[in-house]
């Protein structure tokens, strides 16, 4: 699994002319140290009386945030793994009508899948966002940049992610479906950037005044 190679070595192949990983694995990468300096903030925070009215909802995000990050180190393989299909459908032969017509039949559902699968990831990032976002509201003064640089981290993971979706759509010959995947990443890509950008905005003001 990617999530638990070094990082020296996870460099070194995503650097390399191996097809996998690839943007798909970095934003899971970058998703997963967002959350992690998210849960880090409300570790931070808990325990502390200056913080005890937001004790039981700090609680609640310790836990989701480190299920999240889980997840989102998961997408590093998921990533890889709907590529593969791909990358093999892209290799078949295409001489004659039946082998073309069994090319498309297999392209078409490989583009599916290499599409829902950052599709799912800018899902979990959405759910990481909301965290971080509270987090930078209610987290502790002296770790609140962390949260900052963790909303950063989860922008950049999910347009990231984006573009692995809208790559893929585009050679659908399905427009429809492919529209409907294209308006579903549009819509986290506004919400997503707007948390992003908020929860930031809210750091810069608590550090800067």
């Amino acid at each position: 699994m990617m999530a638990e190679s070094r990082m020296d070595d996870f460099i070194k192949v995503l650097s390399s002319a191996e097809p996998v990983p690839g943007g798909g694995g970095a934003s899971g990468y970058a998703a997963a140290i967002g959350m992690a300096l998210g849960s880090m903030v409300a570790n931070l925070t808990t325990g502390k009386k200056k913080y005890a009215e937001y004790q039981e909802e700090i609680d609640t995000i310790l836990v989701k945030a480190d299920k999240i990050t889980l997840e989102l180190m998961e997408f590093m393989d998921k990533d890889a793994e709907a590529f593969e299909p791909l990358s093999k459908a892209y290799g078949l032969p295409k001489n004659t009508e039946e082998e073309i017509a069994a090319r498309e039949q297999i392209m078409a559902k490989a583009l599916k899948e290499a599409s829902e699968a950052p599709l799912a990831l800018m899902e979990k990032i959405m759910e990481a966002l909301e965290v971080i976002l509270r987090l930078s509201e209610i987290g502790s003064r002296i770790a609140i940049s962390d949260a900052g640089v963790g909303a950063q981290m989860c922008k950049a993971a999910l347009n990231g992610a984006s573009l692995n979706v809208f790559i893929n759509t585009k050679l659908m010959k399905d427009r429809s479906l492919a529209e409907e995947m294209n308006a579903r990443a549009d819509e986290m890509l506004v919400k997503g950037n707007a948390m992003a950008d908020e929860a930031y905005e809210k750091v810069v003001k608590a550090i800067r005044g």
